[in-house]
């Protein structure tokens, strides 16, 4: 009797729930990424800024002069307002699939960051939450030189930095996701060509869906990226409650789903 109450005794509690989420320990990631960022700032934002500059440039102007008009608009207004969502989502997907790789894997980073008080899903947060305030910022500079080019300005467009930001969220969650489900870091070919490619070919960017076969309008419209271009061009072109209300949510559903693969993937490979 007295082993078995030993034994009993000595077994491992079962683990609790988890405990709730809080706000500093978000905050403490977020000032680990600033110190880092204040570091590499300069490569960083050259390289998320000239990229969708020189491409609005190269199709916006070059191709727009054989082109004309697209959508009763001319072609640098159209694809300016799309760059953005392009921009967007390389400078949110890229981090959250590469880096998170990176400091998961072969820094080990997130072990130390997960010995503080610090869960997972307020680890992912953070991250997200930091590479999606660049995407905010970042994605606004293809919309500055399309204004540059003609396009008007107009109040609507203040809201370009939260559109940017809540779908930088989501892309970067959806990177953070697939770091954690790629095998090794040769197998992010397979996403970087096909899923990111589609998704920015397929959303409004560079021509109307409604060009696309019936099938693939369907899909277009599935794809969160789709509902940025949409509302970026409502910012631009004139707004509908209605219509916009409806991208809006899309998105926030998008982020919701992502943030659980996210959470939950990154719990099984880090802690699980």
């Amino acid at each position: 009797m007295t082993l078995d109450t030993d034994t009993r005794a000595a077994a491992p509690a079962p683990p609790g729930p988890p405990r709730r989420f809080e706000v500093a320990p978000i905050a403490g990631v977020l000032a680990r990424e600033w110190a880092l960022y204040r570091r590499s700032w300069r490569p960083t934002t050259f390289a998320a800024v000239a990229e969708p500059v020189i491409m609005l440039l190269a199709f916006g102007v070059g191709l727009g002069s054989l082109i004309g008009a697209i959508g009763g608009y001319d072609y640098i207004e159209f694809l300016g307002t799309g760059i953005v969502a392009t921009s967007v989502l390389f400078t949110s997907m890229f981090p959250g699939l590469i880096d998170t790789f990176v400091r998961r894997v072969f820094q080990h980073t997130y072990d130390g960051m997960l010995a503080a008080p610090v869960d997972v899903r307020e680890l992912v947060t953070g991250e997200a939450t930091w590479i999606a305030c660049k995407a905010g910022v970042y994605g606004c500079a293809p919309l500055l030189v399309a204004i540059g080019f003609g396009l008007p300005a107009s109040p609507a467009m203040l809201l370009v930095p939260v559109i940017a930001f809540v779908t930088g969220f989501g892309f970067a969650l959806t990177g953070v996701w697939l770091s954690a489900v790629v095998p090794s870091i040769k197998t992010m070919d397979y996403i970087i060509s096909g899923v990111i490619t589609p998704l920015y070919l397929i959303a409004g960017t560079f021509f109307p869906i409604d060009s696309l076969p019936a099938w693939a309008q369907v899909v277009a419209r599935i794809n969160p990226l789709y509902h940025c271009v949409e509302l970026v061009r409502a910012t631009a072109f004139g707004m509908d409650p209605l219509r916009d209300l409806g991208h809006f949510a899309a998105l926030l559903a998008f982020v919701a789903l992502v943030w659980f693969l996210a959470v939950w993937q990154m719990r099984r490979r880090l802690i699980d």
